[in-house]
């Protein structure tokens, strides 16, 4: 394996070795803590931009699954077409794996991607780094490290990574001849296939719109706003457009970058968190009850609770850190969740959220 090298940009050094692609990168170094579900994680489109490291130690044992589609076109076992994390960052690789539904290694796949992986490196050392500095920029270097060729930094928070993942076109699920089926208009800010995947099983007709696209003039029952990476605040359009939907009064709905985009157009501002929610096992409260869920996040931006408008409130709290997890509209069917209810690789404990969207139809 050949030599790659993690530098951060507080100067800190991880060495490891490569098992992916052989490419230097930069992006923003993130952590998450779930223990399974690394195919799901790298084709999640809100990683776009991110070098995410697993805490959890061994990974790859489990292989791949083949990348296939259905019928309809969505992904049979990963949550988009391809990889949109820049780099995995692991404790230590398995190239032996086993199980019945793999096809290839991990490190296979990200070769065949062109995605670097590194491992070898100490990612308990890693993550205490950002828990106690916050994300920050970091560089993967392939091979020797030589001054003056490596990768710039960046900042993450001025790219509109939210455009590069969107779809580009209109985009139509579940339609049939003759049956009369509610239509969703999905905004697509960097969808999770099991959005959709869960929007169809509850017998509706999905529009799939690009973040930025006018959806106001369509006919359709009710708005969906779906994950997505990046700073919510490079994405003005989708709340320009929003804030048009809310002057009406059919459902809405927004998951993640959605619960973000629907909170700035009802008038709230956001925030960055330190180092973000991204693992299985977020508690989450619905606010004025005494019921707790355990959540699946990917998240490094949150609402700030107060600024919420008088017609809005929040809906759920985490039980980690008191963070907003979601808000709602005190008199319209308007409501949201900063977790992900369709948790692919799990928990499931929210999906309950689509049923309660549908049902307002």
């Amino acid at each position: 394996m050949t030599k790659a090298t993690l530098i951060l940009d507080d100067g800190s050094i991880f060495e490891g070795t490569s098992f992916g692609a052989e490419k230097d990168v930069a992006g923003e170094v993130v952590f998450n803590t779930a223990m399974t579900g690394y195919p799901e994680s790298l084709t999640d489109p809100s990683y776009a931009g991110q070098l995410m490291a697993l805490t959890y130690p061994l990974v790859g044992n489990y292989g791949v699954p083949p990348f296939s589609t259905e019928k309809n076109g969505i992904p049979s076992f990963m949550e988009s077409a391809k990889i949109h994390a820049d780099v995995i960052i692991v404790s230590d690789y398995s190239e032996d794996f086993s199980h019945w539904n793999a096809v290839e290694s991990l490190g296979d796949w990200l070769k065949r991607e062109g995605v670097p992986g590194i491992t070898g490196i100490d990612t308990r050392a890693l993550t205490k780094k950002l828990r106690e500095h916050g994300v920050m920029m970091g560089k993967l270097i392939i091979g020797e490290v030589e001054e003056g060729k490596q990768p710039a930094a960046g900042n993450y928070e001025e790219i509109n990574y939210v455009d590069r993942v969107s779809c580009k076109e209109v985009l139509t699920y579940g339609e049939s001849q003759g049956e009369a089926k509610k239509r969703v208009v999905l905004v697509d800010c960097g969808v999770k296939a099991n959005i959709i995947r869960c929007l169809l099983k509850r017998n509706v007709t999905v529009i799939r719109v690009p973040w930025n696209y006018d959806f106001n003039g369509m006919d359709y029952d009710g708005l969906f706003i779906s994950n997505g990476p990046g700073d919510p605040d490079t994405c003005d359009a989708a709340v320009q457009n929003i804030r048009k939907a809310l002057q009406g009064d059919k459902p809405i709905c927004g998951i993640c970058m959605g619960n973000q985009l629907l909170a700035k157009a009802g008038g709230a501002s956001i925030y960055k968190l330190k180092y973000g929610h991204r693992s299985h096992n977020q508690p989450v409260r619905m606010v004025g009850t005494e019921k707790c869920f355990v959540t699946s996040q990917n998240h490094g931006y949150a609402v700030d609770n107060d600024t919420l408008g008088d017609d809005w409130e929040p809906l759920f709290i985490n039980m980690n850190d008191g963070t907003n997890e979601g808000i709602r509209h005190k008199t319209k069917p308007f409501f949201s969740a900063q977790f992900h209810p369709e948790a692919c690789s799990g928990p499931t404990d929210t999906e309950f959220i689509f049923d309660r969207f549908v049902a307002l139809l």
